[in-house]
């Protein structure tokens, strides 16, 4: 469980990171938040609520015992 939760935070970082240099340099459009048609006008707040949850994932994943 502790690496599902590793994994998944990597990605969401992965993401979130894609999406704030999308919207600030217009570099890198293949992250997921620029796809979300109901995140029109809201990309950055998006990418950084997917940075924040990849922090909350990665301090769930240290909490699960092995």
């Amino acid at each position: 469980m502790k690496k599902v939760l590793e994994f998944i935070g990597a990605i969401a970082l992965i993401q979130g990171a894609v999406g704030l240099l999308h919207e600030f340099t217009g570099w890198l459009s293949w992250g997921v938040i620029q796809h979300l048609g109901f995140l029109d006008g809201y990309e950055v707040y998006g990418s950084i609520a997917l940075i924040v949850l990849a922090f909350a994932l990665f301090a769930a994943s240290e909490s699960v015992r092995s």
